[in-house]
């Protein structure tokens, strides 16, 4: 639920990771074969690397399974895996900041767990902590944010924020929310800039929303957005993220680069200003930045902010992650295009493990066939070592896909 480290560094944010609101999207559909992975619980590499915890969201068979890679191996933790409670559609997993607890997101509502020792995970409670269907979800200091579609017959977008405690987790019974009136087909992800003054919330065919935030106000959200409008008419924003030093901040949009290629927006932060609403921010030189693949799926800032990740494709092929160099001179930044490695079919999220040694990436599988029921073996789950920016894959859950075995996984999210 940064960044992230998923998407803000550890000290302001919270893991966030998100599921989609409509099933049929292209970053969300089967994740072929990512339970055949670890027949045996564990897959070997030659790195003797170690990771923090990590949790992946198993969407279709309502589970979640949690992972660390130990001297190169890749382990699941205790207890692994864990049945979604409820009955809705799982959505999104959130990480609370201190790492004590997990919230999953469905349809039926916001569950709550927490991180014992090994990583285990006990679920609080006997029924859901919050009501809301949340699409989009995170948690940063005394708040669980959320966003999701008004209604099933409505394009508005509700937002909410619920005060949680820190030593429990729990609800503290404060409620800031908001109706945004914007016509929206999903509510795909957001962020919050590590000041923690703006809230950044992609809604597909609607753009991406720019919400002031104010910590301690028994309300938080402004009732006003600056909607940032699409590149292209016919793009979708599919992904948010914020430097992990304010100075930029990023947006993944369907039909933003050259041709029909998806494409990264970054924008100067400060040009946002701090009047409510906010100022239709500024994009910076060259902007936007093919990514190569129609869908932009997720997008990492690393720990540093030196680099930024970008995940890539469709349902019906391998995808790929782009990385990108951040420069700057004085208070002008740029962009440059390093290089890409090969992912599985719609990669759907990225995250930074608390080690700053691994990006986990989990996609749908491998590219495959016209019977699509065989495929190159794509790993579904990999961990990639990084090396001034440029990633070399290292550790993989899955050897081949299977067709008869859709089982969804779709978000990745680490303990800070």
């Amino acid at each position: 639920m940064s960044n992230f480290r998923n998407m803000l560094p550890r000290s302001v944010m919270t893991r966030i990771a998100f599921g989609s609101a409509l099933l049929g999207t292209v970053f969300f559909a089967s994740c072929d074969g990512f339970w055949d992975a670890i027949s045996s619980s564990s897959s070997t590499t030659s790195t003797s690397l170690s990771s923090g915890d990590f949790y992946v969201l198993n969407q279709t068979t309502r589970q979640i399974i949690g992972y660390d890679i130990s001297s190169g191996t890749l382990d699941k933790l205790s207890g692994s895996p864990y049945t979604v409670p409820g009955t809705g559609t799982p959505r999104c997993l959130a990480i609370a900041p201190g790492g004590q607890f997990l919230y999953v997101s469905t349809d039926s509502g916001i569950y709550l767990y927490e991180i014992e020792s090994g990583g285990a995970l006990s679920l609080q409670g006997s029924g859901a902590l919050f009501s809301d269907p949340a699409t989009a979800m995170m948690v940063s200091g005394s708040w669980l944010i959320d966003a999701y579609r008004a209604t099933t017959m409505s394009q508005d977008v509700t937002v909410n924020a619920h005060s949680i405690s820190s030593t429990t987790g729990a609800d503290q019974g404060t409620l800031g929310t908001q109706v945004y009136s914007i016509s929206s087909a999903s509510v795909n992800q957001m962020a919050l800039s590590p000041d923690g003054t703006n809230l950044f919330v992609a809604v597909g065919s609607g753009g991406t929303m720019v919400i002031p935030f104010t910590t301690s106000a028994s309300n938080p959200l402004f009732s006003t957005a600056t909607v940032i409008r699409l590149a292209n008419n016919n793009g979708s924003a599919l992904s948010v993220a914020v430097d992990p030093s304010n100075r930029l901040f990023y947006i993944g949009e369907v039909a933003a680069g050259s041709g029909t290629s998806g494409g990264l927006r970054a924008f100067s932060y400060s040009s946002l200003g701090t009047s409510t609403p906010r100022s239709t921010p500024s994009e910076i030189s060259g902007s936007p930045f093919s990514t190569g693949s129609p869908s932009p799926n997720a997008i990492l800032p690393e720990a540093s902010g030196t680099y930024v990740y970008v995940a890539n494709g469709n349902s019906n092929s391998n995808g790929t992650i782009a990385w990108f160099t951040v420069s700057s001179s004085s208070s002008s930044y740029s962009l440059a295009a390093d290089s890409t490695i090969g992912a599985g079919i719609g990669p759907n999220w990225l995250a930074e493990d608390s080690s700053d040694q691994f990006i986990l990436a989990v996609s749908q599988g491998g590219t495959n066939t016209s019977g699509g029921s065989t495929g190159d073996g794509r790993p579904d789950l990999e961990a990639f070592t990084m090396s001034s920016g440029a990633l070399t894959s290292n550790i993989a859950s899955a050897t081949n896909i299977d067709s008869s075995e859709p089982v969804g996984a779709t978000v990745v999210a680490a303990v800070p």
